[in-house]
């Protein structure tokens, strides 16, 4: 009953009061973005949504677009600025998305939305992170965030999409806020590409058929 009457109007009404209460905010990030690396002040990009229907993600830019002498982007850990490190802490960078809330794109809780290059590599389980809208924060963040494995992350994602409440998204905003506040979880470049780690284990596992075969 609640996910399907009340939780889109509730994230409908929230993010705009929300929008409305943060544009001084919004204002300061952009400016502040702007001195520390130019150009955009935010950065955009495709992911995957409610049905696997494609939407553009945004957030405050965090890391600056220094290269090598070849004319390639520096790793992550390197262009990452430290306003950009506070951003990340704070998870301020991901105040724009209240706007794709406000949209329809996304919800408040719900699964991170994720790139579309990961949808060859999920399990069926796995893919029914996409029967409700992605959101800024889930029940992944809040039982790991980037401490844990994709596999962990993917079926709590998994167990969401199964058991959505009105409750439980209460204690998971709650738990948001609490991790937000102490800026547990926060561990920059360590989560890395999802389907990269998927055709790891894939390639394992069927070298180490046979040979389970053979015994």
């Amino acid at each position: 009953m609640y996910a399907k009457y009340f939780k889109r109007p509730i994230d409908f009404v929230c993010s705009a009061i929300l929008i409305t209460l943060l544009l001084p905010l919004y204002i300061f990030i952009s400016v502040l973005v702007k001195i520390s690396m130019g150009s955009p002040v935010m950065f955009k990009q495709t992911r995957v949504g409610l049905n696997e229907k494609l939407f553009g993600i945004t957030k405050f830019r965090s890391m600056n677009n220094e290269k090598d002498e070849g004319g390639n982007l520096l790793p992550d850990s390197v262009r990452l600025t430290r306003v950009g490190k506070f951003l990340r802490k704070t998870s301020l960078d991901e105040i724009p998305q209240f706007f794709c809330v406000l949209k329809g794109d996304m919800s408040f809780i719900g699964p991170r939305p994720l790139l579309p290059r990961y949808l060859p590599y999920y399990t069926a389980r796995e893919r029914k992170r996409h029967n409700v809208r992605p959101g800024i924060t889930g029940l992944a963040q809040v039982n790991g965030r980037n401490n844990i494995s994709w596999s962990e992350k993917l079926e709590f994602d998994a167990q969401y999409a199964d058991n959505i409440t009105f409750w439980g998204d209460v204690k998971i905003a709650l738990k948001t806020l609490e991790k937000v506040f102490r800026g547990s979880d926060v561990v920059v470049g360590r989560e890395g590409f999802f389907d990269v780690e998927r055709a790891k284990e894939l390639a394992k596992n069927a070298k180490q058929t046979p040979l389970q075969n053979k015994e």
